[in-house]
């Protein structure tokens, strides 16, 4: 979305709110975030429940021993034992009640302070094990999706909202446990007021319901900002990190960009920004109105229990409990109720994480997967091919047969558009034909194992990852399981010639690469490159393919390079993608793609005399050497 279609965009309309069934709906996410959290520690999970528990009857216990210490000085009073001294009110036994009233109050205060304090800290660490705990499994279950969800923008708003609910919604779990705490201690102050003034109570929806209300509005219009602003918010941050980005600076500098990154950043921001003005001034002003009422309301009641007190129906030590209970109650209620409509609100935020959750892979194993053929003894076979891209109307390929046979290498050539890229994806299972079967030994890809199929192919791409992990690991992510076999990393770097990279590095195999990180020393693109191929032949895989694996590397070195794989590839089923046809020559035999259509198939030799479109590249490509 552009910066001015953002700005273009009407402000949420609070009446497109959700429906009752939507609300009932988001409600019982909340079950599932007490359920996760009590997987995440239930001692923890107990402990902060007991410890509310206590607390909740302390505010009452508090009030009521306030109230027996007023009247008994009211009592002491009236007997002048001030007068006669404090060592005489000691000896004569007339202060004992009060002291010892004193004392009980004081442990309350303290025993509150330190359950105030348990409860802060079991909340704080439960909090942060519970973030840690969802963040993995939002990893685990991004991990299992398909690669058209991850190239899906879609997709990528639904998972950055979904991160920022692994760590936002953390606050909910107090707010959980303290409605509860609220409830208990409101039954055991309305319990007290109602013995006294039974019809004070009636007062007390005049003055938080207006508020209730309003709150509910502007949590659902909160969350509806929010939700709308998803792309923009993934463009401030895809500017804030190309920005101040070290894979980015080269090019800033040079082309000037600063400025104008600066501008589109600013000019989106300030669109949000001003958009977020609105709805807090609003919510500003309408929350100061409904606190008036609040507070009218709560002075109405203290004038009448003041007025009982001048007439003798009230002791001073019941004003102090009954002001002090109204009041309580009051900000009890509001809080409660407020709460409620907070938790509803959230739960629509909630909505954001546990609906991705929801979303499910479709490249599944089979119930009976049958074993991936080891060795392959035929090779791999496109039967009639054809495959569109989730939500395109053009064929990336369509009507594809050829077979890769066992031991060969065979080589993927066409302009960009032409489908090799499609071809390894289809030929890993990253996605499924939708039209014909892709077989190895004559079984369909889709009869075996997705994780066997991965297991047995070493893929490195041209857009291969840069792992800001030590030069160690950079090579070990090939196979996970060795990646702390030293002889094995080692033996693959030198194959792939990344041990000539390492032996420059301060640290060695130990040496952190990219800049991310302390001590980190970043690379040429040709040395990443080396690093990445390395990772293939760490694999050591049955089915080796490389998708423009010497983009970055000069001609002496790409040379070296697929003389190495060569010898790799001698016992391995292998698919290389180039544009180089120094490259592409060395293969046992090329096909030639258009289209997403086999165009022409043969060794370079042949195709070269065929005289056709190869022949035809090759000369363009051969020009430029002249």
């Amino acid at each position: 979305m552009s910066i001015q279609e953002s700005r273009a965009q009407p402000f949420p309309n609070p009446k497109n709110k959700p429906s009752i069934n939507e609300r009932l709906t988001n409600l019982g996410h909340l079950g599932r975030l007490v359920a996760q959290i009590w997987r995440t520690s239930r001692w923890l999970t107990a402990a902060t429940i007991i410890l509310r528990l206590v607390r909740a009857v302390l505010p009452v216990a508090k009030l009521y021993v306030g109230k027996l210490i007023i009247d008994e000085v009211v009592r002491l009073s009236g007997l002048h034992v001030a007068g006669a001294g404090f060592l005489a009110g000691w000896e004569s036994g007339a202060l004992n009640r009060v002291l010892l009233l004193l004392l009980l109050e004081f442990g309350l205060v303290v025993l509150t302070d330190v359950l105030t304090r348990a409860t802060s800290l079991a909340d704080g660490i439960l909090a942060e094990l519970h973030s840690n705990t969802v963040s993995v499994e939002l990893m685990q279950h991004a991990a299992r999706l398909d690669l058209q969800n991850s190239e899906s923008a879609e997709y990528q708003d639904r998972l950055e909202r979904a991160r920022r609910q692994a760590s936002g919604r953390n606050a909910l779990l107090s707010q959980i446990f303290g409605q509860a705490q609220d409830m208990i201690t409101v039954a055991t102050l309305a319990a007290g007021l109602f013995v006294y003034a039974p019809w004070l109570i009636v007062l007390l929806p005049l003055s938080f319901i207006p508020a209730v209300l309003g709150e509910s509005r502007f949590n659902t219009l909160s969350y509806s900002v929010s939700r709308l602003r998803t792309p923009e918010r993934r463009e401030l941050e895809y500017i804030r990190h190309v920005g101040a980005s070290a894979e980015t600076a080269k090019e800033i500098k040079l082309f000037g960009l600063g400025s104008f990154l600066i501008d589109r950043f600013r000019t989106l921001a300030e669109a949000m920004f001003l958009e977020n003005r609105k709805l807090a001034v609003r919510r500003a002003f309408w929350g100061t109105v409904f606190s008036g009422i609040s507070t009218l309301t709560y002075y109405g009641a203290y004038a009448f229990i003041v007025w009982e007190t001048v007439t003798g129906q009230f002791s001073i030590g019941d004003l102090a409990f009954l002001s002090g209970s109204f009041l309580s109650l009051n900000g009890l209620f509001q809080k409660i109720l407020l709460g409620f409509t907070q938790i509803a609100g959230q739960s629509l935020y909630l909505d954001d994480l546990f609906s991705f959750f929801e979303i499910q892979p479709t490249i599944l194993s089979p119930e009976n997967p049958k074993p991936f053929p080891h060795p392959i003894r035929e090779g791999i076979v496109f039967d009639n091919v054809g495959f569109r891209y989730p939500q395109t109307d053009n064929w990336a390929i369509r009507g594809l047969n050829f077979t890769l046979k066992a031991g060969e290498t065979l080589a993927l050539v066409g302009e960009n558009g032409a489908g090799k890229t499609t071809i390894v994806k289809l030929m890993t299972r990253l996605y499924d034909p939708d039209e014909g079967r892709i077989t190895i030994d004559g079984i369909d890809l889709r009869d075996m194992r997705v994780e066997d199929i991965h297991a047995h192919v070493g893929v490195i791409f041209q857009d291969f990852v840069r792992y800001s992990l030590t030069a160690a690991e950079n090579i070990g992510v090939g196979r996970i399981d060795d990646a702390r076999n030293q002889v094995r990393v080692k033996q693959a770097a030198e194959q792939s010639l990344a041990d000539t990279v390492i032996r420059k590095l301060a640290l060695g195999y130990d040496q952190p690469l990219g800049r991310m990180f302390n001590k980190g020393r970043d690379l040429s693109g040709g040395e990443w490159q080396k690093i990445a191929i390395a990772r293939a032949y760490m694999r050591d895989a049955d089915i080796v393919i490389l998708d423009e694996p010497t983009a970055a590397l000069d001609a002496k070195a790409e040379a070296e390079v697929f003389s190495r794989f060569k010898n790799l590839a001698v016992s391995k089923t292998a698919l290389l993608i180039s544009h180089r046809f120094s490259t592409v020559r060395m293969a046992d035999r090329i096909l030639v793609l258009e289209n997403g259509r086999m165009l022409e198939s043969g060794s370079h030799a042949e195709l070269v005399a065929l005289g056709g479109r190869y022949a035809e590249l090759f000369d363009l490509q051969a020009a430029g050497y002249r």
